[in-house]
């Protein structure tokens, strides 16, 4: 298959600049793989097209304020991106202007936290080095909520500090948001709970490269980013129990379904903590989802190949389009389909 059977043509208009103003507000698209139908709802309804038994499962990563802007002790300028914490206590993160920042330079930031710019790691990354411990815990005061790169504003909105999260966000991590997770309130899950339909947690820290473009002609030509996981074993029981008794997996997000289909294997999912770079593309046979709720993808992009392996390439087409002509919302912020 080739990158270019994921292009769909997107008005600009329709790129989602803003939350909706109520999550449970977001427009719901319902897809049938075997009938082909599509329905449109609200998410509040969402429980509505799910049966009692299923179980959802959730990623409770928590977005960092990975975005810092400081300046040299020379006073230029300096912005650092945190991309992923290493192993030696450092950091990968993009610098700017990266040429600019020599090898040893100090960054000052608000809040009294410094930084150290080492060597440049592959992929023009560079690695960094804070003052102190308890990074992440500082960034509250120091940093910014990383938006999308698509989202452009001209002021900066306090509320992205809390829409950006997910209302059961615990764990942080993440530099990008599991979005499909965005649009759930405590009203769907009471609404959820009442229609007996369970939920399970497991944590993806979303990375970077999440918004990398499939650039190879060829999709099978392309890699992803290796992004760490924590399956907990009471949350693989969890599954294993829903699918014994017959009832439904449904993977809220592609980062879900990364971590689920990593972690099953002999008609089971295992839990364990570790890192997975599995690139799903079409054909894939799913093993571990039954069920996958996602919002709107980016042209050429690794998640829209895994929703097109899911849901089949003409049919989630042909929702796109749908969505299009129905003025749906697109990407990070935007509306949501779910399909069955």
């Amino acid at each position: 298959m080739k990158s270019s059977d994921l292009d769909y043509k997107l008005p600009e208009s329709l790129i989602a600049q803003y939350p909706a103003e109520k999550r449970d507000a977001s427009r719901l698209m319902i897809i049938d793989r075997n009938s082909g139908r599509i329905q449109l709802d609200v998410f509040e309804n969402m429980p509505d097209y799910l049966n009692p038994g299923d179980c959802l499962a959730l990623n409770d990563t928590r977005v960092i304020r990975a975005r810092l802007h400081g300046r040299k002790e020379t006073g230029g300028a300096v912005e650092i991106f945190l991309l992923q914490e290493l192993s030696d206590g450092g950091w990968s993160a993009l610098v700017r202007p990266s040429a600019k920042v020599r090898a040893g330079a100090k960054i000052l930031f608000p809040a009294g936290l410094e930084a150290v710019v080492a060597e440049t790691l592959p992929g023009g990354k560079r690695r960094v080095f804070f003052n102190g411990e308890q990074v992440i815990s500082r960034l509250e005061e120091a940093g910014e909520i990383p938006l999308p790169p698509y989202i452009h504003r001209k002021e900066s909105d306090h509320n992205d500090t809390t829409r950006y999260q997910t209302v059961y966000s615990k764990h942080p991590g993440a530099v990008a948001a599991p979005t499909a997770g965005l649009h759930f309130t405590e009203n769907v899950f009471r609404k959820l709970a009442a229609a007996g339909i369970e939920k399970a947690y497991l944590t993806l820290h979303v990375g970077y490269g999440t918004f990398k473009p499939i650039q190879a002609d060829r999709l099978s030509d392309h890699q992803v980013d290796q992004e760490e996981y924590i399956f907990p074993e009471e949350t693989a029981q969890k599954l294993n129990d829903t699918r014994h008794c017959g009832h439904k997996v449904v993977a809220v997000g592609t980062t879900c379904t990364r971590v689920l289909e990593s972690c099953y294997s002999d008609g089971k999912y295992s839990g364990g903590n570790g890192s997975t770079d599995l690139y799903i593309f079409p054909p894939y046979t799913f093993r571990a989802v039954d069920v996958l709720q996602t919002n709107f993808h980016l042209p050429r992009s690794s998640l829209l190949a895994l929703v097109c392996a899911f849901a089949g390439r003409e049919l989630l087409m042909d929702a796109y389009h749908l969505a299009i002509k129905e003025q749906f919302r697109f990407y990070s912020y935007g509306d949501v389909m779910l399909i069955r």
